[in-house]
């Protein structure tokens, strides 16, 4: 059994978010049948959907951050006219202190949720915070502001993704989702619109995608208003347009670079900046309608006209007619075909889910897959689960942040409750939910999250975590149910020689067997 313990560990691992606790006899699924076990979920492809009673399409949450950034103006000046200081949001000061506190509360999992039949886990959460005990001297701690719109939504779509994450069978459909909503990034931290449209730009423009066309998710993401606002193409104008003749102001690059740089060709594979320019122009108009809703619904994808650089442009020696938002589009589509999209692709996919520095023969099997498929994104997956090199290689790769704390819930068989604890821990972690520091997204390495100071935060949480459990759990159980006779006999003899079951949950929550995939 040696052999099936060990492809088991690397289905659960490499490729989902490793095995659940209690009676989900996820080991022994995947031991059985380990390329069956991962790939059940690419045959349920609505199952990639996210939707959960509450969570609103994109244009419906704009209009609601329109209507409370008016209320909070209208506040303001009325604050101002009476001559009284105006209503103030959460300090900076605060936002570290309650970082802290959320990080904390990872220490005190909230008890399991129990999910009736037929019913949306998410809908099984509560909304309460339950503190843990173990918390710095709050005496001093400002108190909490009562949660406006945007706050709740964006925790209201943190606690779906979370708890979709925890449920699933393997969890290798969630973790397309990550990838693909990590590579084509937006940041909750660029406004409110940014934090408001966080959680429905992955919902709309990535999921359904997931198992489709790469062709097709790249036209939805860059038609997202989430992304338009992210890298402000919203501001740009055609410089010979009405607008832009109008309002004296021209182009903003921002999109058309990140798209070929980040979303599709890559660097070094043949562009010019002339073509970061051209299709800079050819995407011009690509916005959203704003509060007054001149344009159309507010907060929907709209195509403006008066904002469009007139006339034909020339696109990777291609030219391209001018034909409103059929020209954008029509180059989108020739850029998903591209040959260095197809490496591009290939090469990050394989260094994701096998090695920082993939095989090559798989990288090129991939690329193939790719143009043959004409971008067909369950071929590619599948293409990455037939591979021998995905199942042979070592489990060398860190988790992410994000992989960590879902595994660990996923260990003690516990459905999140509330987002805040996880909120806190990724921040502390170093990977604020939807939240990357730039455009090019979380990192994708060892070098990035096995750093030392990485690794220490990792253990205190561990510890925090071990300390509320000690007596309701016994790590030696666990490690047989989610490692079995894949552990090494070192992890093993540290887990069994621990001293306190505390010390030999937190030593199984850093051993390799659980941080590596």
């Amino acid at each position: 059994m040696a052999r099936d313990s060990q492809a088991a560990l690397v289905a659960l691992n490499r490729f989902g978010f490793g095995a659940r606790g209690g009676a989900s006899g996820d080991f022994v699924n995947a031991a059985s049948d380990p390329r069956g076990f991962v790939k059940a979920e690419l045959d349920r492809p609505n199952g990639v959907l996210l939707q959960v009673p509450g969570l609103l399409p994109t244009p419906a949450l704009g209009e609601a951050v329109f209507a409370y950034q008016l209320e909070v103006k209208q506040a303001r000046a009325a604050a101002e006219k009476a001559g009284v200081p105006p209503p103030v949001e959460d300090t900076k000061a605060q936002k570290r202190g309650l970082s802290l506190n959320m990080a904390m509360d990872m220490a005190e999992p909230a008890p399991a949720a129990k999910v009736a039949e037929g019913a949306n886990p998410a809908m099984a959460a509560g909304d309460t915070m339950q503190p843990g005990a173990m918390q710095p001297n709050t005496a001093a701690k400002p108190a909490p502001q009562p949660l406006n719109i945007i706050q709740k939504t964006f925790r209201a779509e943190a606690l779906a993704r979370l708890q979709r994450a925890v449920i699933a069978d393997c969890g290798f459909a969630e973790r397309l989702v990550v990838f693909w909503s990590n590579h084509f990034c937006i940041s909750a931290n660029k406004g409110e619109l940014g934090r408001m449209w966080a959680g429905s730009f992955e919902r709309e423009a990535i999921r359904p995608h997931v198992l489709g066309r790469f062709g097709d998710m790249l036209k939805a993401v860059e038609q997202h208003p989430a992304m338009l606002f992210f890298l402000d193409n919203q501001q740009s104008l055609g410089p010979d347009s009405r607008a832009g003749q109008n309002r004296k102001r021209g182009l903003n690059e921002n999109l058309a670079r990140e798209i070929m740089e980040l979303h599709t060709l890559g660097v070094g594979s043949g562009y010019s900046q002339e073509d970061v320019t051209s299709l800079a122009r050819i995407i011009t108009g690509w916005t959203f309608a704003g509060r007054q809703g001149k344009l159309g619904q507010p907060g929907s994808f709209v195509f403006n006209a008066n904002a469009h650089q007139p006339g034909a442009q020339r696109l990777l020696g291609r030219v391209y007619e001018n034909d409103g938002v059929a020209q954008g589009e029509a180059a989108l589509a020739d850029i998903a075909r591209h040959p260095a999209t197809a490496k591009f692709i290939a090469t990050k996919f394989a260094r994701h889910f096998v090695a920082d520095d993939p095989p090559p023969a798989l990288v090129a099997r991939l690329r193939d897959v790719f143009v043959k498929s004409d971008g067909d994104l369950k071929a590619l997956a599948t293409a990455l689960l037939d591979s021998s090199e995905a199942w042979q290689a070592p489990l060398t790769k860190m988790r992410s942040p994000y992989e960590f704390l879902i595994a660990t819930d996923r260990l003690l068989a516990r459905i999140p409750e509330d987002p805040v604890r996880y909120l806190g821990g990724l921040n502390v972690l170093g990977q604020p939910l939807w939240s990357p520091a730039g455009p090019n997204g979380f990192p994708d390495s060892n070098a990035a999250w096995a750093a030392p100071e990485g690794m220490k935060l990792r253990l205190d949480i561990a510890a925090q975590i071990s300390s509320r459990l000690a007596d309701s759990v016994d790590p030696r159980d666990l490690l047989e149910l989610v490692v079995a006779d894949a552990a090494s006999s070192e992890t093993r003899h540290t887990v069994e020689r621990a001293e306190t079951r505390q010390q030999a949950l937190a030593l199984l929550l850093m051993s390799p067997e659980f941080q590596r995939r």
